[in-house]
């Protein structure tokens, strides 16, 4: 069970990774020492599981797609789904698997540089696992917040024009 201090340290990593130990310090009132033996603890014990940057695509001029796949599978008996989504792990297009609830069981995302490449996997990779029963793709047109990030607010929204007659 986390304590309230370990909760709160780790929220302030989670918001900013670049922090100084010295600098979580003196957000969270805990010493420097302490700070370093937690982060190295939390990380052996894959609490922390990675630092990284969330980067806002849209304003680069580069060709990104991200995919929401829903599968549904024939589980394998006494694995049940993990197997399955440990085989779609090895997959380097898939960012992410969840296996989820109602009429799909597994989620994957995936990216690709347009909707051709997200096809082109489905279709050569994915589908013809014997596993799968049935996919469905959905493509996401636009982020407008991930992670807690805004990426579009109200000052890059374009202003309708008024239409009276």
């Amino acid at each position: 069970m986390l304590s309230e201090d370990d909760r709160r340290l780790l929220h302030i990593l989670s918001q900013d990774c670049r922090l100084t130990v010295e600098d979580l310090a003196i957000q969270t009132g805990l010493t420097a020492d302490y700070i370093k033996k937690k982060i190295k603890q939390w990380e052996d014990d894959k609490v922390i599981a990675k630092y990284g940057i969330l980067i806002n695509y849209d304003q680069l001029e580069e060709d990104r797609v991200t995919a929401l796949i829903d599968v549904k599978v024939l589980p394998q008996r006494g694995n049940g789904y993990d197997k399955i989504a440990q085989r779609f792990q090895k997959f380097s297009e898939i960012k992410s698997v969840y296996l989820m609830s109602e009429d799909f069981d597994l989620c994957i995302i995936i990216e690709g540089r347009n909707m051709h490449e997200i096809a082109q996997f489905v279709s050569d990779k994915l589908s013809p696992l014997d596993v799968i029963q049935s996919t469905s793709t959905r493509f996401i047109l636009r982020r407008y917040k991930q992670d807690g990030i805004e990426f579009h607010g109200e000052e890059e929204r374009p202003q309708r024009l008024m239409i009276t007659p």
